[in-house]
């Protein structure tokens, strides 16, 4: 009896020496891949390792034959001496787990961007399974986004399961960073492509990497009857340039490359000159008339007509074509002043300008 237990207590102490020794094997050499993902292992001991493909990993799309191949060593965790078919049980996810994990926390301490596949879209919002950490980003911060995402963890609770994820925190500081750029190297007569972000009555304003300029209605076009909306379009790329610059208050106003040449540098009239103009503008003093696009020249009300008159509207309309004569000019001042009333009796001298 006494040998038959010493025989059985030695079986017994080899056996749990054996199973020691083994449990402290961490790495294997890949003997072969199965058509079902199985990964068996050398692990240099008297049975082989085997992983399953759904202890490979979390993601249960990943093909383990497309990441490795016999030859290959890998690290694993033991999780069954014995699956039952004589095979030592293991796991590559678990360890991937605990790798990912602290991963994970270094660069939510770090403050660092994670950019992902979404593992599934929900009514609140998208999940994402980082090696079996799940990340919650609901729809207000997830920026449309639903395929590869790009975000930062800004709760992160894994004792109650809750990590939240922004992908508008990520775009929040691209935007600010783009911003403290421009601020530190804007300068008068910098020239650069915006985008058309919104029109109004007085202009449109221009994104500029996240700034926004004001491009005002006289530096788009040289008509002063213009209308925004009929040159510009929201959406649409320009090149403006930097007019006046406030880096204390954040303010810009542009000019636009569009707007062409200015018509007054290439008016030739003079004094004496017969010119047809569209009544354009009333005002208490008389009226502003379009000599050409861009260029105004104002009729008196003491030059609209011989007899005496309150206001121009008595014998003027907008829209209205005349003729008139070049009374002055100060194209350095870019002032014309006309007159209908030196006209008047010449209609038939002047009636080819009709």
């Amino acid at each position: 009896m006494n040998e038959e237990n010493i025989s059985f207590e030695e079986l017994l102490n080899n056996s749990m020496n054996e199973n020691q020794k083994l449990e402290k094997i961490t790495e294997g050499t890949v003997i072969n891949v199965s058509s079902k993902g199985e990964i068996f292992v050398d692990l240099n001991y008297k049975a082989d390792g085997i992983i399953p493909k759904s202890e490979y990993s979390y993601d249960e799309n990943v093909d383990p034959a497309k990441e490795v191949k016999a030859g290959d060593k890998i690290k694993f965790e033991i999780l069954k001496l014995n699956d039952g078919l004589g095979n030592v049980l293991l796991s590559c996810k678990r360890l991937k787990s605990q790798e990912a994990k602290k991963e994970f926390e270094e660069k939510v301490e770090n403050n660092e961007i994670f950019e992902e596949k979404v593992n599934e879209v929900t009514d609140k919002g998208l999940v994402i399974n980082i090696n079996g950490i799940r990340v919650f980003i609901p729809n207000s911060l997830s920026c449309g986004q639903k395929d590869i995402v790009r975000f930062k963890i800004i709760e992160y609770n894994p004792k109650e399961r809750k990590i939240i994820g922004s992908c508008k925190a990520v775009l929040d500081e691209i935007k600010e960073k783009a911003e403290n750029d421009f601020w530190s190297n804007a300068e008068v007569g910098k020239e650069y492509e915006g985008i058309v972000s919104s029109i109004c009555s007085y202009g449109a304003f221009v994104d500029i990497n996240g700034v926004q300029g004001l491009l005002h209605i006289s530096e788009i076009s040289w008509n002063r009857d213009a209308k925004v909306q009929d040159i510009l379009t929201q959406g649409q790329k320009i090149n403006v340039t930097i007019k006046e610059l406030d880096k204390e208050n954040k303010r810009i106003k542009l000019s636009y490359e569009g707007k062409g040449v200015d018509p007054w540098e290439s008016i030739n009239y003079k004094v004496g000159d017969i010119v047809k103009v569209k009544i354009r503008k009333f005002m208490p003093f008389g009226v502003f008339a379009q000599i050409t696009e861009g260029v105004d020249g104002l009729i008196h009300i003491s030059q609209i007509c011989e007899e005496r008159i309150s206001k121009p509207e008595e014998k003027l309309q907008i829209g209205e074509e005349v003729n008139t004569k070049i009374i002055d000019i100060n194209l350095e001042k870019k002032k014309i002043e006309l007159s209908i009333k030196e006209l008047e009796g010449t209609s038939n001298e002047y009636s080819s300008l009709n």
